[in-house]
Protein backbone atom coordinates (compact mmCIF):
# COMPACT_ATOMS: atom_id res chain seq x y z
CA UNK A 1 0.00 0.00 0.00
CA UNK A 2 2.89 2.43 0.67
CA UNK A 3 3.83 1.96 -3.11
CA UNK A 4 0.35 3.18 -4.26
CA UNK A 5 0.15 5.81 -2.18
CA UNK A 6 3.84 7.22 -3.25
CA UNK A 7 2.92 6.80 -6.97
CA UNK A 8 -0.46 8.54 -6.46
CA UNK A 9 0.91 11.32 -4.63
CA UNK A 10 3.62 11.81 -7.43
CA UNK A 11 1.24 11.68 -9.98
CA UNK A 12 -1.32 14.41 -7.93
CA UNK A 13 2.11 16.38 -8.18
CA UNK A 14 2.95 16.35 -11.59
CA UNK A 15 -0.48 16.96 -12.45
CA UNK A 16 -0.39 20.22 -10.84
CA UNK A 17 3.40 21.32 -12.12
CA UNK A 18 2.58 20.15 -15.78
CA UNK A 19 -0.85 21.30 -16.40
CA UNK A 20 0.17 23.50 -19.24
CA UNK A 21 2.07 20.80 -21.11
CA UNK A 22 -1.48 19.39 -21.39
CA UNK A 23 -3.51 16.38 -20.53
CA UNK A 24 -0.78 13.43 -22.49
CA UNK A 25 1.61 13.16 -19.69
CA UNK A 26 -0.80 12.94 -16.91
CA UNK A 27 -2.69 9.70 -19.17
CA UNK A 28 1.07 8.22 -19.91
CA UNK A 29 1.20 8.38 -15.67
CA UNK A 30 -2.08 6.97 -14.93
CA UNK A 31 -1.57 4.08 -16.99
CA UNK A 32 1.87 3.66 -15.60
CA UNK A 33 -0.34 3.62 -12.24
CA UNK A 34 -2.51 0.78 -13.80
CA UNK A 35 -0.36 -1.12 -14.79
CA UNK A 36 1.83 -0.95 -11.39
CA UNK A 37 -1.07 -1.60 -9.79
CA UNK A 38 -1.98 -4.99 -11.68
CA UNK A 39 1.73 -6.15 -11.52
CA UNK A 40 1.02 -6.01 -7.33
CA UNK A 41 -2.30 -7.44 -7.61
CA UNK A 42 -0.49 -10.47 -9.72
CA UNK A 43 2.73 -10.26 -7.58
CA UNK A 44 0.00 -11.10 -4.20
CA UNK A 45 -2.60 -13.34 -5.65
CA UNK A 46 -1.54 -16.62 -4.66
CA UNK A 47 -4.22 -18.62 -7.36
CA UNK A 48 -3.30 -16.35 -10.36
CA UNK A 49 -4.55 -19.38 -12.59
CA UNK A 50 -7.85 -19.34 -11.02
CA UNK A 51 -10.93 -17.35 -12.64
CA UNK A 52 -12.67 -15.34 -9.60
CA UNK A 53 -16.10 -16.86 -8.86
CA UNK A 54 -17.27 -19.16 -5.84
CA UNK A 55 -14.76 -21.83 -6.25
CA UNK A 56 -11.32 -19.70 -5.57
CA UNK A 57 -13.43 -17.53 -3.14
CA UNK A 58 -14.19 -20.76 -1.05
CA UNK A 59 -10.25 -21.84 -1.11
CA UNK A 60 -9.09 -18.61 0.29
CA UNK A 61 -12.02 -18.16 2.97
CA UNK A 62 -11.01 -21.66 3.91
CA UNK A 63 -7.34 -20.80 4.34
CA UNK A 64 -7.51 -17.78 6.22
CA UNK A 65 -10.23 -18.98 8.79
CA UNK A 66 -8.49 -22.12 9.90
CA UNK A 67 -4.80 -20.14 9.74
CA UNK A 68 -6.32 -17.16 11.74
CA UNK A 69 -5.54 -17.80 15.11
CA UNK A 70 -7.99 -15.29 16.43
CA UNK A 71 -10.36 -16.99 14.92
CA UNK A 72 -13.02 -19.60 15.88
CA UNK A 73 -12.12 -21.96 12.82
CA UNK A 74 -8.63 -21.71 13.63
CA UNK A 75 -6.39 -24.87 13.19
CA UNK A 76 -3.09 -25.21 14.68
CA UNK A 77 -0.25 -26.39 11.85
CA UNK A 78 -0.24 -29.64 13.32
CA UNK A 79 -3.44 -30.44 12.05
CA UNK A 80 -3.35 -28.84 9.06
CA UNK A 81 -3.12 -31.98 7.00
CA UNK A 82 -4.38 -31.83 3.00
CA UNK A 83 -4.80 -34.64 0.40
CA UNK A 84 -5.07 -34.78 -2.95
CA UNK A 85 -6.05 -37.52 -5.38
CA UNK A 86 -3.38 -37.78 -8.31
CA UNK A 87 -4.91 -39.11 -11.87
CA UNK A 88 -7.69 -36.50 -12.72
CA UNK A 89 -6.90 -34.26 -10.04
CA UNK A 90 -3.39 -32.99 -10.05
CA UNK A 91 -2.30 -34.03 -13.54
CA UNK A 92 -4.57 -35.47 -16.67
CA UNK A 93 -5.98 -39.00 -16.92
CA UNK A 94 -7.15 -39.53 -20.59
CA UNK A 95 -7.22 -41.42 -22.52
CA UNK A 96 -6.48 -43.65 -19.88
CA UNK A 97 -4.13 -43.55 -16.62
CA UNK A 98 -0.51 -42.48 -17.29
CA UNK A 99 0.33 -45.48 -15.67
CA UNK A 100 -1.23 -48.17 -17.83
CA UNK A 101 0.59 -46.33 -21.04
CA UNK A 102 3.86 -46.88 -18.25
CA UNK A 103 2.77 -50.69 -18.48
CA UNK A 104 2.32 -50.52 -21.83
CA UNK A 105 5.35 -49.35 -23.25
CA UNK A 106 6.56 -51.62 -21.08
CA UNK A 107 5.34 -54.58 -22.43
CA UNK A 108 6.33 -53.35 -26.05
CA UNK A 109 9.85 -53.33 -25.05
CA UNK A 110 9.60 -57.00 -23.25
CA UNK A 111 7.76 -58.68 -25.85
CA UNK A 112 11.44 -60.04 -28.04
CA UNK A 113 11.93 -62.08 -24.89
CA UNK A 114 7.91 -63.56 -24.58
CA UNK A 115 7.05 -64.42 -28.03
CA UNK A 116 3.76 -65.91 -26.21
CA UNK A 117 2.56 -62.20 -25.94
CA UNK A 118 2.18 -61.79 -29.49
CA UNK A 119 -1.40 -64.71 -28.95
CA UNK A 120 -2.24 -64.21 -25.32
CA UNK A 121 -4.76 -61.25 -23.81
CA UNK A 122 -4.01 -58.56 -22.78
CA UNK A 123 -0.55 -58.60 -23.92
CA UNK A 124 -1.62 -58.81 -27.39
CA UNK A 125 -3.52 -55.83 -26.68
CA UNK A 126 -1.27 -53.73 -25.29
CA UNK A 127 1.51 -54.43 -28.02
CA UNK A 128 -1.11 -53.40 -30.91
CA UNK A 129 -2.55 -50.62 -28.25
CA UNK A 130 -6.12 -51.97 -28.75
CA UNK A 131 -7.60 -49.92 -25.70
CA UNK A 132 -11.20 -51.65 -26.03
CA UNK A 133 -9.29 -54.90 -26.00
CA UNK A 134 -7.64 -53.98 -22.94
CA UNK A 135 -10.44 -52.68 -21.07
CA UNK A 136 -12.68 -56.02 -22.13
CA UNK A 137 -9.77 -57.76 -19.79
CA UNK A 138 -11.37 -56.20 -17.09
CA UNK A 139 -9.39 -55.71 -13.94
CA UNK A 140 -7.87 -59.23 -13.80
CA UNK A 141 -6.30 -58.70 -17.13
CA UNK A 142 -5.20 -55.02 -15.95
CA UNK A 143 -3.07 -56.72 -12.79
CA UNK A 144 -1.61 -59.21 -14.96
CA UNK A 145 -0.44 -56.41 -17.40
CA UNK A 146 1.11 -54.47 -14.26
CA UNK A 147 2.39 -57.51 -12.34
CA UNK A 148 4.05 -58.58 -15.65
CA UNK A 149 6.09 -55.19 -16.28
CA UNK A 150 6.16 -53.84 -12.41
CA UNK A 151 7.77 -57.16 -10.69
CA UNK A 152 10.55 -59.55 -10.53
CA UNK A 153 13.07 -56.31 -10.02
CA UNK A 154 14.58 -54.33 -6.90
CA UNK A 155 13.06 -51.01 -6.05
CA UNK A 156 16.22 -49.24 -7.60
CA UNK A 157 15.50 -50.79 -10.50
CA UNK A 158 11.98 -50.17 -11.04
CA UNK A 159 12.56 -46.13 -9.85
CA UNK A 160 15.25 -45.98 -12.84
CA UNK A 161 12.89 -47.59 -15.44
CA UNK A 162 9.78 -45.11 -14.33
CA UNK A 163 12.67 -42.06 -14.37
CA UNK A 164 13.81 -43.09 -17.57
CA UNK A 165 9.98 -43.14 -18.98
CA UNK A 166 9.13 -40.06 -17.94
CA UNK A 167 12.49 -38.28 -19.17
CA UNK A 168 10.99 -39.40 -22.90
CA UNK A 169 7.69 -40.88 -23.06
CA UNK A 170 5.27 -38.20 -24.91
CA UNK A 171 1.78 -38.31 -24.53
CA UNK A 172 -0.39 -39.10 -27.62
CA UNK A 173 -2.50 -36.50 -27.68
CA UNK A 174 -0.40 -33.13 -26.48
CA UNK A 175 3.01 -35.14 -27.54
CA UNK A 176 4.56 -33.08 -24.68
CA UNK A 177 6.43 -35.33 -21.32
CA UNK A 178 3.22 -36.64 -19.14
CA UNK A 179 4.40 -34.38 -16.28
CA UNK A 180 4.16 -31.72 -18.12
CA UNK A 181 0.58 -32.72 -17.99
CA UNK A 182 0.16 -31.81 -14.47
CA UNK A 183 -2.74 -28.88 -13.68
CA UNK A 184 -1.13 -25.34 -13.35
CA UNK A 185 -3.81 -24.02 -10.91
CA UNK A 186 -3.47 -27.27 -8.61
CA UNK A 187 0.38 -26.73 -8.57
CA UNK A 188 -0.32 -22.55 -7.64
CA UNK A 189 -2.79 -24.29 -4.97
CA UNK A 190 -0.68 -26.75 -3.50
CA UNK A 191 2.15 -24.38 -3.33
CA UNK A 192 -0.38 -22.17 -1.18
CA UNK A 193 -1.34 -24.29 1.48
CA UNK A 194 2.11 -25.23 2.21
CA UNK A 195 2.75 -21.38 2.47
CA UNK A 196 0.05 -21.46 4.72
CA UNK A 197 1.77 -24.25 7.00
CA UNK A 198 -0.26 -27.16 5.57
CA UNK A 199 1.41 -30.58 4.60
CA UNK A 200 0.47 -31.80 1.46
CA UNK A 201 -0.20 -35.44 0.46
CA UNK A 202 -0.58 -37.53 -2.80
CA UNK A 203 -3.56 -40.26 -2.06
CA UNK A 204 -4.17 -42.27 -5.47
CA UNK A 205 -4.66 -45.12 -6.81
CA UNK A 206 -1.83 -45.41 -8.98
CA UNK A 207 1.73 -46.88 -7.95
CA UNK A 208 3.17 -45.27 -4.73
CA UNK A 209 6.84 -46.23 -5.84
CA UNK A 210 5.57 -45.13 -9.71
CA UNK A 211 4.79 -41.92 -8.21
CA UNK A 212 7.71 -41.27 -5.44
CA UNK A 213 9.92 -41.31 -8.70
CA UNK A 214 8.74 -37.94 -9.70
CA UNK A 215 6.50 -36.24 -7.34
CA UNK A 216 8.76 -34.47 -4.88
CA UNK A 217 10.43 -32.56 -8.43
CA UNK A 218 6.83 -31.71 -10.17
CA UNK A 219 4.73 -31.29 -7.09
CA UNK A 220 6.59 -30.71 -4.41
CA UNK A 221 5.21 -33.48 -2.63
CA UNK A 222 8.35 -35.43 -0.99
CA UNK A 223 7.99 -39.44 -1.00
CA UNK A 224 7.06 -39.70 2.54
CA UNK A 225 3.82 -37.82 1.57
CA UNK A 226 3.10 -39.93 -1.03
CA UNK A 227 0.06 -42.74 -0.12
CA UNK A 228 -0.42 -45.24 -3.58
CA UNK A 229 -1.18 -48.60 -4.44
CA UNK A 230 1.73 -51.33 -3.87
CA UNK A 231 2.73 -54.80 -4.41
CA UNK A 232 4.71 -57.08 -1.82
CA UNK A 233 8.39 -56.27 -1.50
CA UNK A 234 10.44 -58.87 0.27
CA UNK A 235 14.03 -57.80 1.77
CA UNK A 236 16.99 -60.29 0.21
CA UNK A 237 20.79 -60.55 -0.23
CA UNK A 238 21.77 -59.96 -3.71
CA UNK A 239 26.05 -60.24 -4.36
CA UNK A 240 26.55 -58.93 -0.66
CA UNK A 241 24.26 -56.45 -1.11
CA UNK A 242 20.52 -55.79 1.00
CA UNK A 243 18.06 -55.04 -1.17
CA UNK A 244 14.41 -54.77 -1.87
CA UNK A 245 12.90 -57.17 -4.46
CA UNK A 246 9.25 -56.57 -5.87
CA UNK A 247 6.96 -59.58 -6.05
CA UNK A 248 4.26 -60.21 -8.35
CA UNK A 249 1.51 -59.86 -5.40
CA UNK A 250 -0.67 -57.10 -4.83
CA UNK A 251 -0.51 -55.81 -1.31
CA UNK A 252 -2.47 -53.12 -1.01
CA UNK A 253 -5.14 -50.91 -3.05
CA UNK A 254 -5.44 -47.69 -2.58
CA UNK A 255 -8.47 -46.17 -3.83
CA UNK A 256 -12.22 -46.03 -2.43
CA UNK A 257 -12.48 -47.12 0.84
CA UNK A 258 -8.80 -47.92 0.65
CA UNK A 259 -8.61 -44.08 0.57
CA UNK A 260 -9.28 -43.66 4.34
CA UNK A 261 -7.93 -46.83 5.21
CA UNK A 262 -4.25 -45.78 4.06
CA UNK A 263 -4.73 -42.16 5.54
CA UNK A 264 -5.20 -43.39 8.85
CA UNK A 265 -2.74 -45.90 8.58
CA UNK A 266 0.39 -43.59 7.07
CA UNK A 267 -0.85 -40.48 8.03
CA UNK A 268 -2.44 -40.70 11.87
CA UNK A 269 -4.76 -37.70 11.44
CA UNK A 270 -8.15 -36.98 9.80
CA UNK A 271 -7.39 -34.14 6.88
CA UNK A 272 -9.15 -30.64 6.88
CA UNK A 273 -8.70 -30.56 3.02
CA UNK A 274 -9.50 -33.07 0.50
CA UNK A 275 -9.68 -32.68 -3.13
CA UNK A 276 -10.25 -35.60 -5.54
CA UNK A 277 -11.71 -36.38 -9.31
CA UNK A 278 -13.88 -39.33 -9.29
CA UNK A 279 -16.19 -41.72 -7.71
CA UNK A 280 -12.97 -43.39 -6.44
CA UNK A 281 -12.35 -40.43 -4.14
CA UNK A 282 -15.44 -40.06 -2.54
CA UNK A 283 -14.92 -42.57 0.51
CA UNK A 284 -11.90 -39.62 1.38
CA UNK A 285 -14.28 -37.00 0.95
CA UNK A 286 -16.15 -38.24 3.40
CA UNK A 287 -13.69 -39.35 5.73
CA UNK A 288 -12.34 -35.83 5.97
CA UNK A 289 -16.31 -34.11 5.72
CA UNK A 290 -16.99 -35.98 8.96
CA UNK A 291 -14.12 -34.54 11.04
CA UNK A 292 -15.44 -32.12 14.09
CA UNK A 293 -13.61 -29.36 12.83
CA UNK A 294 -14.03 -26.96 10.04
CA UNK A 295 -13.50 -29.13 6.68
CA UNK A 296 -12.49 -28.28 3.22
CA UNK A 297 -13.69 -31.06 0.53
CA UNK A 298 -13.29 -30.31 -3.71
CA UNK A 299 -13.88 -31.71 -6.60
CA UNK A 300 -12.06 -31.35 -9.87
CA UNK A 301 -15.22 -31.39 -12.18
CA UNK A 302 -13.67 -32.21 -16.35
CA UNK A 303 -15.66 -29.75 -18.37
CA UNK A 304 -12.99 -28.66 -20.85
CA UNK A 305 -12.83 -30.15 -24.35
CA UNK A 306 -11.19 -27.65 -25.70
CA UNK A 307 -7.72 -27.18 -23.28
CA UNK A 308 -8.37 -31.14 -22.15
CA UNK A 309 -11.33 -32.73 -21.65
CA UNK A 310 -14.98 -32.87 -20.76
CA UNK A 311 -16.44 -36.29 -18.92
CA UNK A 312 -17.87 -37.08 -16.26
CA UNK A 313 -21.07 -39.71 -15.02
CA UNK A 314 -20.00 -42.37 -18.50
CA UNK A 315 -16.39 -42.07 -18.72
CA UNK A 316 -14.34 -45.37 -17.89
CA UNK A 317 -11.66 -43.70 -17.16
CA UNK A 318 -12.30 -40.98 -13.82
CA UNK A 319 -15.54 -41.79 -13.77
CA UNK A 320 -17.44 -38.71 -11.49
CA UNK A 321 -21.26 -39.84 -10.78
CA UNK A 322 -21.71 -40.45 -6.99
CA UNK A 323 -19.56 -38.53 -6.18
CA UNK A 324 -20.90 -35.14 -8.09
CA UNK A 325 -23.91 -36.03 -6.32
CA UNK A 326 -22.38 -35.84 -3.10
CA UNK A 327 -20.88 -32.58 -3.13
CA UNK A 328 -24.15 -31.17 -4.76
CA UNK A 329 -26.00 -32.55 -1.77
CA UNK A 330 -23.64 -31.82 1.30
CA UNK A 331 -21.81 -28.09 -0.33
CA UNK A 332 -18.49 -29.35 -1.26
CA UNK A 333 -16.56 -27.14 -4.00
CA UNK A 334 -17.07 -27.98 -7.69
CA UNK A 335 -13.92 -26.81 -9.39
CA UNK A 336 -15.67 -26.07 -13.02
CA UNK A 337 -12.68 -27.00 -15.55
CA UNK A 338 -13.90 -24.56 -18.09
CA UNK A 339 -15.38 -21.87 -16.11
CA UNK A 340 -13.13 -21.48 -13.23
CA UNK A 341 -9.28 -22.24 -14.82
CA UNK A 342 -7.85 -19.34 -16.34
CA UNK A 343 -5.25 -21.87 -17.86
CA UNK A 344 -5.21 -25.93 -17.47
CA UNK A 345 -1.45 -26.46 -18.25
CA UNK A 346 1.72 -24.90 -17.83
CA UNK A 347 2.33 -24.90 -21.45
CA UNK A 348 -1.16 -23.09 -22.15
CA UNK A 349 -1.02 -19.73 -21.84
Amino acid sequence: MKTYRVFALRLRHLTIENSGNGMRRIFSIAASFVLLAAFAHAQTDPLPSWNDGAAKTAIVNFVKAVTDSAGKDYVPPADRIAVFDNDGTLWAEKPVYFQLLFAIDRVRALAPQHPEWKTTQPFKAAIEGDFDALAASGEKGLVELVMATHAGMTTEAFAKIVGDWIKIAQHPRFKRPYTDLVYQPMLELLNYLRANDFKTYIVSGGGIEFLRVWADRVYGVPPEQVIGSSIVTRFEVQDGKPVLVREDKIDFIDDKAGKPVAINQFIGRRPIFAFGNSDGDLQMLQWTAAGDRTRFMGLVHHTDAEREWAYDRNSAVGRLDKALDAASKNGWTIVDMKRDWKQVFPFQR
